[in-house]
């Protein structure tokens, strides 16, 4: 009996330590995903001010995370909905921030800029 306790007086605290993680994230998302939902569900005013807050919060939030850089897709989204709401200068620098980052969308982003410069 003494063994059965020494064995889980020993060992029970090693496993448990050894589930115990640093977990960093890739990304930080905040409060994207509900707020994007709440944006394509109701879409008015005060939605679209809440989502852009979140949109600022995930842009400047990156710290301590993996890549400590923006998600990918982020910039465009947020430019997009800029360039919808009449920033239209904002809206084109965070889709070229996107390609800066992402060199791969640099066809979708400058398809999109061509699209409004018209």
């Amino acid at each position: 009996m003494n063994r059965i306790l020494s064995f889980f007086a020993i060992f029970l605290p090693l496993l448990f330590a050894g589930c115990a993680s640093n977990y960093k994230a890739l990304y930080n998302w905040d409060y994207y995903s509900t707020q994007t939902y709440k944006y394509v569900k109701g879409g008015n005013e005060e939605d679209t001010e809440k989502l852009f807050e979140v949109y600022q919060k995930v842009l400047d939030g990156q710290e301590g995370t993996i890549r400590e850089t923006i998600p990918p897709g982020l910039c465009a989204d947020y430019g997009y909905l800029l360039i919808k709401a009449g920033k239209v200068e904002e809206g084109k620098a965070l889709l070229r921030k996107e390609m800066e980052l992402y060199p791969e969308s640099v066809q979708f982003m400058n398809s999109i800029i061509r699209k409004v410069e018209r």
